[in-house]
């Protein structure tokens, strides 16, 4: 599937935010703060999936 440069951005940006609060909630295991981090990685993972379909659908280079 051939994507433009907003699509892999796009991408990238949520990569990061999920790999960061991935990272943070293994740091912390076992505390409250690692159980919210989790869950906000999570809800990132289902943001990015929804963002990028979206995209998909809108954009005429990559659809």
């Amino acid at each position: 599937m051939k994507t433009c440069p907003r699509f892999a951005a796009l991408r990238d940006e949520y990569e990061r935010e999920i790999g960061f609060l991935t990272a943070h909630s293994k740091r912390h295991a076992g505390r409250p703060a690692a159980k919210s981090s989790a869950k906000h990685a999570a809800s990132a993972k289902t943001r990015m999936a929804r963002a990028l379909s979206g995209h998909v659908g809108r954009c005429p280079e990559c659809g």
